[in-house]
């Protein structure tokens, strides 16, 4: 995403005008509000910082960290990742998950709602219609993970299947309804 500010400058000098607006680039991924007047070296590759930028530029590392992981370079040893500890954890449940999936993909037996089930066993509350969609949507968001390196595509997907089937399963879906037919006006509280 990036921010557009406008300033104006004269043509021929570099004095602010109001004669000729300019936009300058503003990208809010590197600048946080906490490094705004700091410069980012001009070899600065967005995601990559040399371990000294941690000392001398530690609020405007951790600000960029807050948006994505960030490799730190050492001259002494391997590179290290910054990043959130939310990150860490969906990357760790993509892979959980990730295992799963393989354990249904290589077994061989039914359909691939039923291999689900024996590996998501809450996939049995739902309907029979409801077990085949939530198998392939599991499987097509996690195809999309994997191949964005998006973790909360299929992180997102899983958790709102398992909530419905645990609403299903308390028997929240179940209810009869009473629709009115006509319209009432209700006063404004």
């Amino acid at each position: 995403m990036r921010f557009f500010a406008t300033t104006t400058r004269s043509p021929s000098t570099s004095a602010p005008t109001a004669s000729r607006p300019v936009l300058d680039t503003v990208d809010f991924r590197i600048h946080s509000e906490y490094a705004w007047r700091m410069p980012i070296p001009p070899n600065h590759t967005p995601g990559v910082r040399r371990s000294s930028d941690l000392s001398k530029h530690s609020a405007e590392v951790f600000a960029e960290a807050e948006l994505h992981p960030v490799t730190v370079t050492r001259r002494d040893g391997e590179a290290l990742v910054l990043m959130t500890q939310r990150e860490a954890e969906d990357r760790s449940r993509l892979l959980e998950f990730a295992a799963q999936l393989i354990t249904v993909a290589l077994d061989g037996e039914g359909s691939l709602a039923e291999r689900m089930a024996k590996s998501f066993p809450w996939i049995l509350a739902l309907s029979p219609t409801d077990q085949g969609a939530c198998a392939q949507d599991l499987m097509d968001a996690a195809r999309a993970s994997f191949s964005t390196t998006q973790p909360h595509l299929a992180i997102a997907e899983l958790t709102s299947w398992k909530e419905t089937a645990t609403a299903v399963a308390a028997g929240l879906g179940h209810a009869d309804l009473e629709w009115l037919d006509v319209d009432e006006s209700v006063e404004r509280p």
